[in-house]
């Protein structure tokens, strides 16, 4: 089986964050013995990149080879059925079926245009995979999966803290609480983390906010191992990868209810869904401070999500659409069935 993936987001040696949940992936179904090849829509003017997507894949199709195509997003799915010689599959994250979101957490205009896109391109898809409940629902009618992202366990693992604090040059002494993602990017809702951190920060001078993005994995995973909590208050999600990876390192977390975290920390100690509020972030974030160095027992509760589960379930997926698309075009250049004389069809 070869699988063409298809994407817009792809790690470069100036931003290696850019799309690493898809190499992850791409490295988790090689690992497993699939054979994948990457398609990477770039250029210099981004709104081309999906018109020029369209013939970059064609002329690869043409040369043969490839038995699905799997796109990442909404956009690369319009990118992927612009063709019909070969089943696909798409990945909805997140947004492009949620909605994007300002820095005040309002839905943005562009909504009404990108998510009912969004919505349309999934009826078109031979199979759709999300990353939650609340997303399947919005894609009822396509024939969609859950399959949130896996986890590298090798990268996230628990480094001790200490030792973590010195490879990032960090104070030994602090009491770091770790932002991971763009302060720009709206749905995240850096400003109250942010408020948060200042209130705390108010009380004990020792507590410091690490606003980490642009990282590589390994580097992320040892500030997820250095910090004293994650804070993650985000508007919107589907099933962020930064929380079930700090889950992998042991690291608490104060995050509030949206996509599928409160499933996925639920039990877990020094684990915590907060309200969209100063006092109720701060709150929690003062409960894990006080323990001085507490870590949770994270890493076991997110087993479902390793490489091999996650691979697997891919691998099952691929199998099935191209059964189907099999069954499909047998049926369709079987003979016609031929009338025997003084036989009818009544």
């Amino acid at each position: 089986m070869k699988v063409l993936i298809v994407t817009a987001m792809y790690p470069t040696p100036e931003n290696p964050a850019f799309g690493s949940f898809v190499r992850a992936q791409v490295e988790c179904l090689r690992a497993a013995g699939v054979d994948v090849e990457v398609l990477v829509l770039g250029g210099r003017w981004r709104k081309l990149i999906y018109p020029k997507g369209v013939f970059q894949l064609w002329r690869r199709l043409l040369e043969g080879g490839v038995d699905v195509v799997h796109a990442h997003y909404s956009y690369v799915g319009f990118v992927g059925r612009a063709q019909f010689l070969k089943p696909l599959v798409i990945t909805f994250h997140g947004s492009d079926l949620l909605g994007a979101r300002d820095q005040s957490g309002a839905l943005m205009p562009i909504n009404k245009v990108t998510v009912p896109a969004g919505r349309l391109v999934a009826r078109f898809a031979d199979a759709v995979i999300v990353q939650s409940k609340q997303m399947a629902a919005l894609v009822a009618k396509a024939n969609a999966h859950i399959i949130p992202h896996e986890i590298d366990f090798e990268t996230f693992q628990q480094t001790e803290r200490n030792e973590a604090r010195a490879i990032l040059g960090l104070d030994l002494s602090k009491k770091y609480l770790l932002f991971a993602a763009k302060p720009e990017n709206g749905v995240k809702n850096f400003a109250l983390a942010n408020a948060a951190f200042e209130a705390l920060r108010s009380e004990d001078p020792d507590v410091e906010l690490l606003v980490v993005h642009k990282e590589t994995q390994p580097r992320l995973a040892l500030y997820m191992s250095a910090a004293d909590a994650l804070v993650f208050p985000s508007f919107s999600e589907g099933s962020p990868n930064v929380v079930k990876q700090a889950m992998a390192c042991n690291l608490p977390i104060v995050a509030t209810d949206v996509g599928d975290i409160r499933e996925v920390i639920s039990g877990t100690q020094l684990c915590a869904i907060a309200d969209f509020t100063v006092e109720s972030v701060a709150r929690e974030l003062r409960s894990i401070l006080a323990t001085r160095g507490g870590r949770s027992d994270g890493r076991k509760r997110v087993a479902r999500f390793s490489c091999d589960e996650v691979g697997q379930q891919l691998i099952d997926l691929y199998s099935d659409v191209l059964a189907g698309r099999c069954k499909q075009v047998s049926e369709a250049n079987a003979p016609a069935k031929i009338e025997q004389p003084g036989r009818s069809n009544g």
